[in-house]
C-alpha cells in the first residue's frame, strides 16, 4: 500500500514541476490518465470495511464475465479468522497487497496514513481511516504510537514469508512493531480531515516514555511496553516524528506545505470511472454476453 501512495505523490509532484505549453501537453495527459486509473484502482479494489467484508463473504468465484463482481476470483476462505473480529462497524482501510486471486488484509499504518495525506483515499475513505485508528486505539497505538502494521505474522507464516527472520519476530522491527517517528504522518492525516484532537491524544501517550527511554527507534510486544530488541538509542527520526507532530499541532497551518488536496477535475474523471465500471450496473442480464477469455 506504502508504494502505490508514494507512487501517487510522486506522480502529483511530477506534473505539479511542468509548465503547462504545447511541449509538454502529451506528458501531462500521460500523467493524468495514469493518476485516475491508479486512483481508481485502489479505491476500488483495496478498499475493506464491514460492508465490503460482507460482500467478500459472499463471493461467488470462477467468474470470467465482463461484469464480474468476483474480478479477482478470490475466495471467501482467505478472510482471516482475526480480521472478522477485529473490524469495526464503523471505518475501515486499504489492504496491503492485491494480487490475482490473494488478498492481504493487514493494516499498514504508513500507506494508509500517506493515502489519507495525498487525497489517494477519498474524503470518506480518509474519515474511515482515522475512525479505525480510534476504534482500534489499544491495537494499534497502545503504550507507544504507532503500530507500522497489524497484526503481526506468527507461527508457520512468519517462518515461510520472512524466512525466519530473527529481527522480524512477532511485534517486532517490522513485524507489528510499533515506530514513534510515525507520529507526525498520523498529526498531518489528522489536521488535514480537521481532527488534531486524535494526534494530540497520540503525541500525549508518547511523550509519557518516549524521553525516558532515551528516543529507541521501535518498540517491541503488542502493547508495545518493551523497547526494541534490537532498537537503537537517540534515533533521530524518532525525535524528528516527535517534534514535528507537536510544532504542527501549535500550529496546523504548517501542515498545508505536506498535505495535497484532491484535484476537481481527477475526481471529476474517477466518478466518470466509478459509473462505467460493470460491476456497478448489474442489472438483467443482456442476451448478448461478453467474455474475457
Amino acid at each position: 500500500m506504502l508504494v502505490q501512495a508514494l507512487f501517487y505523490s510522486a506522480l502529483l509532484s511530477a506534473r505539479e514541476m511542468l509548465t503547462p505549453e504545447d511541449a509538454s501537453a502529451d506528458l501531462i495527459r500521460a500523467l493524468n490518465n495514469r493518476l485516475v486509473a491508479l486512483s481508481f484502482h485502489i479505491r476500488e479494489y483495496y478498499w475493506i470495511d464491514m460492508k465490503k467484508l460482507n460482500e467478500i463473504y459472499r463471493y461467488k468465484t470462477e467468474e470470467y464475465s465482463y461484469d464480474a463482481v468476483n474480478k479477482f476470483n478470490i475466495y471467501p476462505d482467505q478472510i482471516s479468522s482475526w480480521l472478522v473480529e477485529w473490524m469495526p462497524n464503523r471505518g475501515g482501510y486499504l489492504i496491503g497487497n492485491l494480487q490475482p486471486a490473494h488478498m492481504d488484509f493487514r493494516f499498514f499504518s504508513l500507506g494508509n496514513l500517506w493515502s489519507v495525506v495525498s487525497s489517494l483515499a477519498t474524503v470518506d475513505q480518509s474519515h474511515a481511516i482515522l475512525d479505525l485508528i480510534e476504534a482500534k486505539w489499544a491495537d494499534l497505538v497502545a503504550d507507544m504510537p504507532l503500530k507500522i502494521c497489524y497484526p503481526a505474522l506468527e507461527g508457520q507464516e512468519w517462518q515461510i514469508i520472512t524466512g525466519c527472520d530473527p529481527k522480524n519476530t512477532p511485534w517486532s522491527y517490522h513485524n507489528g512493531g510499533a515506530w514513534p517517528t510515525l507520529l507526525w504522518q498520523l498529526t498531518v492525516a489528522c489536521i488535514k480531515m480537521n481532527r488534531p484532537e486524535l494526534a494530540a491524544r497520540s503525541v500525549e501517550v508518547a511523550e509519557k516514555r518516549i524521553s525516558q527511554d532515551k528516543w529507541p527507534e521501535y518498540y517491541d510486544t503488542k502493547r508495545a511496553r518493551f523497547i526494541g530488541k534490537q532498537a537503537q538509542l537517540f534515533q533521530t527520526w524518532s525525535i524528528a516524528g516527535y517534534l514535528v507532530a507537536k510544532l504542527l499541532l501549535a500550529d496546523p497551518s504548517a501542515a498545508k506545505i505536506l498535505i495535497t488536496e484532491e484535484d476537481s477535475e481527477l475526481a471529476n474523471a474517477f466518478s466518470s470511472a466509478i459509473n462505467a465500471n460493470p460491476r456497478r450496473k448489474r442489472g438483467p442480464k443482456n442476451s448478448q454476453k461478453t467474455y474475457i477469455v
